[in-house]
């Protein structure tokens, strides 16, 4: 064994016991800090610890999301910790908020009158609700009439949908040939010890953030 090796085999725990604690990502500088170690020494911590929980026979994985590392459990038992856990039914974004939450991430920086007009109806209290769920935020304002603010994603965004970066949204014209092919997989979820988004109300909103 190589001392790189012996160094790397030492840290593994440190690693593991790190990322267990906490339900968010941890980035690869901020562990390396904490550690006290050399970044490429903790990036291979993490992928001798993400290709150990790869196998079938594990009931958690390692994944990188959201510009960090975290633990999360395997999708086949989502049932059973819900079960577990007298969790009935997932809370969901509402269709409004969903389609609103899609413009943002495509066309973002994007004004509230923008993504009103294009979804032909007021989205104001839509957006407030993502907002509020720290899914979108303010990243500034256009140089127009009214200087609207500029909606954009957020790190909340990337790891709510299990994203790395804004580069993985699959494009366009990909969705469009999964939606023209019938659907016959479960959706794959996996159980986060994290609050779930409440519904916001479908309704016509009334009003919101300018």
């Amino acid at each position: 064994m190589t001392d790189e090796s012996r160094r790397v085999a030492a840290l593994i725990p440190a690693v593991e016991a790190l990322l267990f604690a906490t339900g968010r990502p941890i980035p690869e500088k901020d562990l390396a800090e904490i550690l006290e170690a050399e970044p490429p020494l903790v990036a291979s911590c993490l992928e001798q610890l993400r290709a150990g929980s790869d196998g079938s026979d594990r009931g958690i994985r390692l994944e990188k999301v959201g510009g960090g590392w975290r633990f999360v459990t395997r999708p086949e038992f989502d049932s059973l910790l819900r079960k577990f856990f007298e969790v009935s039914e997932r809370s969901r974004l509402s269709l409004a908020a969903l389609e609103t939450l899609a413009i943002i991430a495509y066309r973002q920086p994007i004004t509230a009158p923008e993504i009103s007009d294009i979804r032909g109806v007021n989205s104001s209290a839509v957006i407030k609700t993502l907002f509020d769920r720290k899914l979108v935020t303010t990243a500034g304002r256009k140089p127009v009439v009214g200087t609207p603010f500029l909606y954009r994603t957020t790190r909340e965004f990337l790891v709510r949908f299990g994203l790395n970066d804004l580069a993985e949204l699959p494009r366009p014209e990909e969705l469009d040939e999964d939606l023209a092919l019938p659907d016959l997989s479960e959706p794959e979820t996996a159980f986060r010890a994290e609050p779930e988004i409440p519904d916001p109300e479908d309704g016509e909103p009334e009003e919101g953030p300018a």
